[in-house]
Parts: C-alpha cells; sequence; structure tokens
C-alpha cells in the first residue's frame, strides 16, 4: 500500500496530531488557561453576592434564578475538576517524557485536542431535554472550556446583578434606620400621634424593604430576566429599581423633620414664644402708630378712615401658650406658635399700610396747599394779579385747603380749576 502523501489532512473524527515542536507550547498553554478558569471560579465562589445569595433564605424570581444559577455553578466546578485532571495529566505526561517527547505525541494529542475530558451527567436525557444526551459525556478540553464558559456568563450575571441590588439599596437603608432610631430617641415623651404614625408607617416600610432586599433582591433589578448586565462591563445602576427606596426616603425624611421641629421647640420653647411675643408686641406698637395717624388724619382731612385691625385676638392665643408648655403639649404649642406669629405679622403689617394711608391723605393736602401757592406766584408773574376771576378760584381753592376736616377730593378739583385758569390766561400772552 503507497503512503498517503505528508500533506494529507488528518481523518475526520481524529484529534489534530501534536508535533514535537507544539507539544510544549500546547501544555504550557492548557496549562495556562486552566489556572486562569481556576482563578476566576475561585473569585466568583468567594464573591459578596454568591455569599449572600447561598447563604439567604430566597424567595420569587431570585429563588427561580439561583436555583438554576446554582445548578450551573456545581456543573461548572465538576466539569473544571474532570478537565483539571486532563490539563495535570498532560503536563506529567510531558514532564515524564523527558529528553523523548516523540513517544508521548499521540497520548498529549489525545489528552489535549480529543474527548479525554469525561463527566459523569446525573440528569437523564428528559431532565436535560436533550434528543442526543446520556448519562455520560467526553468532551475534548476546548468543548470543556466553551461549556464552562457558558455556565461561568450565566452564574455571574446573576451573581452581579444581586450585589448590585444589595450595594445600591443597603446603605441607603442604613441610615434611615439610623435616621428614624434617631428622630425617635429625641422625641421620647413627645405626646404627637402623627408623628407616632409617621415613624411606625416609615419602620414598617423599612422593614418590608429590608426583608425584599434579603429574600428576593432581583425583584428589584429592572427587566433582569431578559437582560442582565455584563460583569465585565460594569453594573448599570439606572436598571435597578428605587421607587420604594426614594418613596421610604421621603416618608423618613419628613417624619425626621417633623421630630426635629418638636424637639427643639421642648428644648428652646422659652425662646420660642419670646420670640412670638416680640412679633405681638410688634403689631401692637404698629396699631398705636396706625391709630395715632388715623385719628390725626380724621381731624383734618373729610371722609371715613378704616380702622387698623384690632390686635385682641392676638393677646388672648398668646396668654395661653405658656399653659400649652406647662401641659407638654408640644405639637399643639408648635400649631399656636406658627398661627400667632403669621397672625401677628400680618397684623403689623396691615397696620403699617394704614398709617401709611393716613399719612398719604395729610401729604396730599401738603402737596395740594405748595402747588396752589407756586400756581399763585406763577399768576403774579403773568400780570395776573388783579384778575377777579382768578383770585376768586384762588379763594375758593384756599377755603378748602384750610379748613378743617379738608374735603380732598373738592379741594384738588379746585386747584386743578385754578392751575387750569392760570396757565389759561399765561397762553393769551400776558407777561410774566
Amino acid at each position: 500500500m503507497t503512503a498517503p502523501p505528508r500533506n494529507t489532512p488528518p481523518v475526520v473524527g481524529r484529534p489534530a496530531a501534536l508535533t514535537r515542536d507544539s507539544a510544549a507550547a500546547a501544555v504550557a498553554a492548557a496549562v495556562a488557561e486552566r489556572d486562569t478558569i481556576q482563578a476566576n471560579l475561585l473569585d466568583l465562589d468567594g464573591s459578596f453576592g454568591k455569599r449572600l445569595l447561598a447563604g439567604a433564605k430566597l424567595t420569587g424570581a431570585t429563588k427561580q434564578r439561583w436555583d438554576a444559577a446554582a445548578a450551573d455553578l456545581t456543573t461548572l466546578w465538576e466539569t473544571f475538576t474532570a478537565y483539571s485532571a486532563v490539563v495535570d495529566q498532560a503536563a506529567d505526561t510531558l514532564a515524564g517524557a523527558g529528553r523523548s517527547p516523540a513517544r508521548v505525541l499521540p497520548e498529549l494529542t489525545t489528552l489535549l485536542n480529543g474527548p479525554s475530558v469525561r463527566l459523569a451527567r446525573g440528569a437523564s436525557a428528559v431532565a436535560r431535554g436533550d434528543l442526543l444526551a446520556t448519562a455520560d459525556a467526553n468532551l475534548t478540553p476546548a468543548e470543556a472550556v466553551r461549556e464552562m464558559r457558558r455556565a461561568f456568563a450565566s452564574v455571574a450575571d446573576v451573581v452581579a446583578a444581586a450585589e448590585a441590588v444589595w450595594n445600591a439599596i443597603a446603605d441607603p437603608l442604613q441610615q434611615v434606620e439610623a435616621d428614624l432610631t434617631a428622630a425617635r430617641q429625641r422625641t421620647t415623651g413627645l405626646a404627637d400621634g402623627g408623628l407616632a404614625d409617621a415613624l411606625a408607617l416609615a419602620d414598617t416600610n423599612l422593614g418590608q424593604l429590608r426583608e425584599l432586599l434579603n429574600r428576593d433582591p432581583l425583584t428589584l433589578w429592572l427587566d433582569g430576566r431578559d437582560r442582565l448586565a455584563d460583569p465585565a462591563a460594569g453594573i448599570d445602576t439606572a436598571r435597578i429599581d428605587t421607587a420604594r427606596l426614594g418613596r421610604l426616603r421621603e416618608q423618613a425624611a419628613a417624619a425626621v423633620s417633623r421630630a426635629g421641629e418638636l424637639a427643639a421647640l421642648r428644648d428652646h420653647a422659652d425662646e420660642r414664644i419670646a420670640a412670638v411675643t416680640a412679633a405681638v408686641t410688634a403689631a401692637r406698637g404698629a396699631w398705636q402708630d396706625a391709630a395715632v395717624a388715623r385719628e390725626r388724619a380724621a381731624a383734618k382731612i373729610a371722609g371715613e378712615l378704616p380702622a387698623p385691625p384690632d390686635t385682641g385676638g392676638l393677646t388672648d392665643r398668646l396668654a395661653a401658650l405658656d399653659a400649652l408648655k406647662a401641659a407638654g403639649r408640644w405639637p399643639r404649642l408648635a400649631a399656636e406658635l406658627d398661627l400667632v406669629e403669621e397672625q401677628a405679622a400680618g397684623v403689623a403689617q396691615a397696620c403699617r399700610d394704614a398709617e401709611c394711608r393716613a399719612t398719604e391723605l395729610l401729604d396730599r393736602r401738603g402737596e395740594l396747599r405748595g402747588l396752589l401757592d407756586a400756581y399763585q406766584v406763577k399768576a403774579a408773574k403773568a400780570g395776573a394779579g388783579e384778575d377777579s376771576d382768578l383770585e376768586a378760584a384762588y379763594a375758593r381753592a384756599r377755603d378748602l385747603l384750610w379748613t378743617a376736616p379738608c374735603d380732598l377730593s373738592a379741594a384738588a378739583a379746585a386747584v386743578t380749576g385754578y392751575q387750569q385758569a392760570v396757565l389759561a390766561l399765561s397762553g393769551r400772552g400776558l407777561r410774566p
């Protein structure tokens, strides 16, 4: 029989034969690849996310996904163990050949390129859903690596997602709990049913979210069933559902703020009452100023001037503040302080406005008097000092302005009439 030519391709189904030159390199590459796989598997096995999932009593979607991932992880380690044994055997075989590697080339070829990785499959073909599945499988090292890569990606996706959710939610929950605890400590003894209810509601929601985080974290992973993040590319925190956390933070912040307000009031009640008392005193002073201005204006200006708002209600409310403090009714005291302070500010502003209106009436009368005098001078310069009609118009306006109380509207009309008469005479060419 004639020997085949040297460039004849290998028979289909047989592993490509190693040469003297490629054997050492192939073994070294296999050992390096095996070591890399082992390091990554150990990293995955010791990761926080894996320990979290393996040690928790999971429920819901997370349990379903972790059960599948845990099965993949078991298979992954079984495959790695068999694969690593083949790599070790190849390395030992090459080392045992010494200076005559040619005699072990067939064995190395079978180990590194042939179906040398033997796996015992625990599941039946029906359970695995594979018509060609058998109880055992013989894989080449390359096929074993492909299977391990697939299983690793599946497990790593679940582990990375759970860890990302935990990292995004756990610390904020811890902060919320600390804030609520501090709020409860500050408000010990404060009788406020609304605050107690708010703190209790925040506590309940905190417990529920923490329970969800511990037992079913992947529920908070958006679209987690279809597109888990690639760990190599980093975790996209925008894909974590933080809506419940946001609502909890708002509830807690409102309760903490209310607790802080009441605690501060209890600790500084005297100062707060003193400040409100000062505001009421200022309102009373504004009322007195407005009353004096109104009385002065009423004596000189005709017409009804509105009275400044009364401060009697403020006085009554102010007198009740000390009793509320003594009874420890802090929520009611806080509400009353805010109300009295607001009303005092409103009364003071209204009184200042009333004072300004009264003062403006007197200022308007003075303005009209000055305008009348100015146009009298203008008429004299125009040579109309002896005009009887003009003198009569001046006299009417002056009488209105210097009569108490002054009819300000009539006086303004008289001054305007006199002004127009002077301008008319000036327009006829009289000399100034």
